[in-house]
């Protein structure tokens, strides 16, 4: 169990609930300018609490088998950021995939900074992870600080690793080794 977790006097992190689904539309609608040049392409439906509650419910089914931890970031009430810890890999492997994003008007407040360290001590703490990956844009130097200042390390590069803004394109490779 992911508990919730308390960044600031007013932003916290927590597991997302279908209930969060009209409140996560909401804010990719506000920010859909701001997130297309980092994300896919998206359909239109994308934007809508229907897929966005189907959406939650189908990574709460990962949750519930220890798969994923879809996180939300909240100031207040206020949806305000998606945190992603996905692909979990047991075995000896014992690694996940991070994603993340945070809302146009909180950005550069050092939140997005603050919740990935969290989400490391987490998955080292709780989740007896050993590695997270990452991947940033070659040209997104505002998320490859945040990695940088929660531990994670250059690997690599992989060239046209992932279809953003609809097209394939290169992206720097990240890791945080979590235990020796």
């Amino acid at each position: 169990m992911i508990e919730p977790r308390q960044l600031s006097e007013s932003v916290s992190m927590r597991v997302l609930r279908v209930s969060d689904a009209a409140a996560l539309a909401a804010a990719y609608v506000r920010n859909r300018a701001y997130l297309s040049p980092w994300e896919p392409l998206r359909p239109e439906e994308y934007y809508t609490e229907t897929w966005q509650s189907a959406d939650i419910a189908n990574r709460l089914v990962a949750h519930e088998t220890g798969e994923a931890h879809p996180l939300g970031l909240f100031d207040g009430d206020r949806l305000i950021g998606r945190f992603n810890v996905a692909g979990i890999v047991r075995g000896p492997f014992q690694s996940a995939g991070l994603g993340y994003w945070v809302d146009s008007e909180y950005a550069g407040r050092g939140l997005a900074s603050a919740t990935v360290q969290a989400i490391v001590e987490m998955a080292r703490d709780e989740l007896g992870l050993h590695r997270i990956e990452a991947s940033t844009l070659l040209h997104n130097s505002a998320s490859q600080r945040v990695l940088l200042k929660a531990g994670f390390q250059k690997i690599g590069m992989a060239p046209r690793y992932l279809q953003i803004a609809g097209k394939w394109q290169d992206h720097n490779l990240y890791q945080v080794v979590l235990h020796d």
